[in-house]
């Protein structure tokens, strides 16, 4: 019987497209005793930086009106904690270990990359949606030719296959994706949370401490399919989409808007297995339409 949801990205092999975003499901463990993750294509791991990071202070969730707000902070083991603890554990599994590396100067980037070279993942998922410390604090990922100069430098040195997420909040998300193919990306994913504000009117401030935060769920995804869609025409490297995917139709959308494979991340916090439902409906739908494969619909609008 053949793999209607069998999916190739870049030469990595899913055997489904589904993939837990980073930051929603931490390293894995959280979900091993809830279902059986080996059942999803694969998992992007919680956001690394290359020192171990404690998160920020004050509220770090909250609820809004179809969507979520989170200031977590990056809070994680670092590299080395990650390499140490995690890793084997997450490579023992049936999947495709995504691991998601954020940093706050080039730097970290370059020592957290050397570091992942010397062990076994299976795609290197750069996030450039961090604060550079030594510019001022503007993100990495606004501007194509800082982007650029961080992709660049990565890819001399990573042993990986190199995606490069990208932020909503860019000056022009498809140029910025053009640049990430032109310095030897392997594939971009997008979006990245919206940059967004919650007040608290009875104290007469913002939520949460940092001011503001990031917007995911159900709220952005019209702007982020839109956003794929405007990316997947432009460059000729595969596209990891999500945001706001919260049902099977929501997935078949990304795919048909040109996407190779989908994360599924806020939609998690609702229904940890929530990416099950979504993957067994997928298969009933493709053949139902008796496609050959899932691929059959991409890139169609």
């Amino acid at each position: 019987m053949k793999n209607l949801l069998s999916t190739e990205f870049a030469g990595v092999k899913f055997k489904n497209p589904i993939v837990l975003a980073s930051g929603t499901c931490g390293f894995g463990r959280e979900f091993k005793d809830i279902f059986d993750l080996e059942k999803v294509g694969g998992i992007s791991s919680k956001g690394l930086t290359l020192n171990p990071r404690g998160g920020n202070d004050g509220i770090r969730i909250w609820e809004t009106p179809s969507g979520m707000m989170n200031s977590v902070g990056l809070e994680n083991p670092g590299v080395k904690g990650f390499i140490e603890e995690e890793l084997d554990w997450v490579n023992g599994l049936d999947l495709v270990n995504i691991v998601n590396l954020g940093g706050h100067s080039i730097e970290d980037y370059v020592e957290g990359v050397r570091l992942l070279n010397e062990v076994d993942l299976d795609i290197l998922e750069l996030n450039i949606s961090c604060p550079n410390v030594k510019a001022g604090g503007m993100n990495f990922g606004v501007k194509c030719d800082i982007a650029g100069e961080v992709i660049k430098t990565i890819r001399k040195i990573c042993k990986h296959k190199l995606v490069v997420k990208l932020s909503p909040n860019a000056e022009d998300i498809v140029e910025l994706a053009k640049v990430c193919e032109a310095e030897g990306a392997d594939g971009v994913s997008l979006v990245n949370t919206f940059l967004a504000l919650a007040i608290d009117i009875d104290n007469k401030k913002a939520v949460f401490d940092n001011g503001y935060a990031g917007l995911s769920g159900p709220a952005i995804k019209p702007i982020a399919l839109r956003m794929v869609n405007q990316v997947s025409k432009a460059v000729k490297i595969p596209v990891m989409g999500l945001g706001g995917v919260t049902t099977w139709e929501d997935a078949v959308e990304f795919i048909m808007a040109g996407a190779t494979v989908v994360q599924v991340g806020t939609a998690s916090f609702i229904k940890p297995s929530i990416s099950l439902d979504i993957i067994d409906k997928m298969r009933d739908y493709a053949d139902r339409e008796k496609l050959n494969n899932i691929s059959d619909i991409r890139g169609i609008i």
